[in-house]
């Protein structure tokens, strides 16, 4: 898979069909990847660019969860579930009921509101949230603040605002 990052586009057409041109970012991996097409059928997703938050941000996030857990007596996957559902990114949906288990599989973050019938099929309402790994920075930086002023209440003590300003910055690196 190769991801080319580009900020301009022009499509045209000539005898052979119609072309989309795309102005990158990284000319040498766009050409590595023209010399490499074989006589196969391509797929290409484009998609607005995100900056993804960085490993420091994701560890960072980690620790407060775990030393959260330790002072509440509780394990971390319990302390990172509450952090998702108060500060976190997701929604809800139906699902008709001979799909839940996929649907609960499928997102591990989830809780049943209630069930319904339509048409004589039966529904779960579901509300459900993203894990941070798919969080972009604005997302993590919301997770990690709510995070913070939630080891402030329990007296546990967080980065400074200079070290937490460095982690800040370096997310998208």
């Amino acid at each position: 898979m190769t991801n080319l990052q580009f900020d301009r586009a022009k499509w045209s057409q000539d005898s052979e069909g119609f072309w989309l041109s795309l102005r990158v970012k990284f000319p040498a991996l766009a050409k590595k990847f023209v010399e490499s097409i074989k006589d196969r059928l391509y797929v290409a997703e484009l998609k607005e660019y995100r900056e993804k938050r960085s490993l420091d941000a994701n560890a960072y996030c980690w620790l407060l969860v775990g030393k959260i857990a330790d002072v509440l007596r509780t394990d971390k996957d319990s302390v990172y579930f509450n952090a998702l559902k108060d500060y976190g990114q997701g929604g809800a949906v139906s699902v008709e009921q001979k799909y839940t288990d996929n649907f609960k599989r499928a997102w591990k973050y989830h809780e049943s509101i209630g069930t319904s019938e339509l048409n004589g099929k039966h529904f779960e309402h579901f509300r459900f949230w993203v894990g941070s790994h798919l969080y972009d920075t604005r997302e993590m930086s919301i997770l990690i603040d709510g995070i913070v002023s939630e080891c402030k209440a329990l007296e546990i003590d967080t980065a400074t605002p200079e070290e937490l300003a460095r982690i800040k910055s370096r997310w998208g690196e």
